[in-house]
């Protein structure tokens, strides 16, 4: 006990071992949907589900404990939804990249972030980006991350001359789903925790049941984590001039405002920010971040990011990192239960060339609602403000690009501004990845 009060500060943040383990283990099931959907998504691209299953516990556990040694928070990390997509249908599908060169994207951008969280340049990005925008493109990415979940669930499906319609709604497969996405949604709107995992779960034994889902089993040893370890390509990104720089750049972004984000809603939720605004360990927080991205590249899994989902096992008394020790500890032990996420993450096939993945469909659709919140914080007064975030918001379900949205966002934000005489209001920041997005559309579309 004195090494753990030692290293964690335990009765001077009024807190004990047993309301730690509690916290952490909460955080961990409300968190823990990631280790089904992210080999799911990153399997597309042709990723070994396996291999990012362990890679995603592993890299997760790692960075999980970082921040808790490191920054003593309760703040878990995990790969970030919006990230892997982005990862999976802008980078590798979109642009024709492969997975190893984008992992390598997402390397670089993780050591960027590794060297902004040592310096100020961090802030003044920060401080650069307009509030309404930084709302935005949340609230684009949850429409696009639902959009997904809607075609993965076959609710919506293509059309020849509407591009999308209804889909079957009397397939097994759809009404699976669409019973999946109400329940989820009725322990959301009741407050259980872990109303995301329970949700799939649900689904699975339903689908188990109805026969869409084959019984593989619970345990078996850990699948091996060799196809994605190392497989990075980092010299590839080097060669793929300004279109390279614009993923990295969208990937660096992403990151820095996902963290900052999280680390200020759960800070506020666990009164760890002091009276004049600034959260304490903030640096030793964004670092922990940053590594955790580096070693997830490194591993075989997209874009590490601490989690909102903090705030349930903070909620339950957790006040130190070692609420993350317990929260580390799960992500070791889900290692051994791969069968079980196969079986969730696996898809089912009903014709040619179209999968569908009933059980996971609907937390994404329910993770794309819950982004959408951010919208409540735009000024919906002000029309220069307003416009470049609805482009930006329907840009990126539409092209299933976050990269267009934040494109579209900031060129349209810069020319109104300039046309209304509010030319003060844009930052270099802006004008200058406006002036980039532009010659990327002029000379590579």
């Amino acid at each position: 006990m004195q090494v753990l009060e030692k290293l964690f500060h335990l009765k001077e943040n009024k807190t004990n071992l047993n309301t730690e383990m509690v916290a952490g283990i909460t955080t961990f099931m409300t968190m823990s949907y990631i280790i089904f959907v992210q080999p799911a998504i990153l399997s597309i691209v042709g990723m070994d589900f396996g291999a990012v299953m362990s890679a995603t516990c592993i890299a997760s556990c790692i960075a999980t404990l970082l921040m808790g040694i490191l920054a003593n928070y309760p703040i878990a990390l995990a790969p970030a939804m919006g990230h892997n997509v982005f990862f999976v249908y802008t980078v590798c599908l979109g642009m024709n990249v492969s997975w190893q060169i984008a992992l390598g994207a997402n390397f670089i951008s993780g050591v960027i972030f590794i060297f902004a969280s040592l310096f100020s340049f961090r802030q003044r990005i920060i401080e650069a980006v307009p509030d309404s925008l930084k709302q935005a493109i949340a609230a684009g990415i949850g429409l696009l991350i639902a959009m997904i979940g809607l075609q993965w669930s076959g609710i919506i499906t293509s059309h020849p001359f509407t591009l999308v319609t209804l889909g079957n709604l009397k397939s097994k497969v759809v009404v699976l789903s669409i019973v999946g996405t109400l329940f989820m949604g009725i322990l959301l709107s009741r407050r259980i925790k872990g109303a995301i995992l329970w949700g799939i779960l649900f689904n699975l034994i339903l689908g188990i049941i109805l026969g869409i889902i084959k019984f593989e089993g619970i345990l078996s040893k850990p699948p091996s984590i060799l196809p994605t370890f190392l497989k990075l390509d980092i010299i590839s990104v080097f060669k793929g001039g300004i279109n390279m720089l614009v993923v990295i750049f969208v990937l660096f972004f992403l990151d820095l405002f996902d963290t900052v984000g999280t680390l200020i809603g759960v800070g506020k939720q666990a009164g760890f920010i002091t009276k004049e605004g600034k959260l304490p360990r903030a640096q030793k927080a964004l670092l922990s971040d940053a590594v955790g991205t580096v070693e997830g590249a490194l591993l075989g899994t997209s874009t590490i990011t601490s989690y909102i989902e903090s705030t349930s096992g903070i909620a339950c008394g957790g006040r130190t990192g070692l609420s993350n020790v317990f929260t580390s500890i799960c992500f070791i032990i889900a290692l051994f239960f791969y069968p079980l996420i196969r079986m969730v993450g696996g898809g089912y096939k009903i014709s040619e060339g179209v999968i569908l993945y009933p059980v996971i469909a609907p937390a994404l659709i329910m993770v794309g609602a819950l982004m959408l919140n951010s919208i409540t914080h735009i000024n919906w007064y002000d029309y220069t403000e307003v416009i470049p975030c609805f482009i930006t918001i329907l840009i990126m379900p539409l092209t299933l690009s976050i990269t267009e949205g934040i494109a579209f966002g900031f060129i349209s934000y810069t020319i109104l501004k300039l046309v209304c005489g509010k030319a003060k209001d844009v930052s270099w920041f802006i004008y200058f990845f406006s002036f980039l997005f532009v010659l990327r559309y002029i000379f590579l579309k």
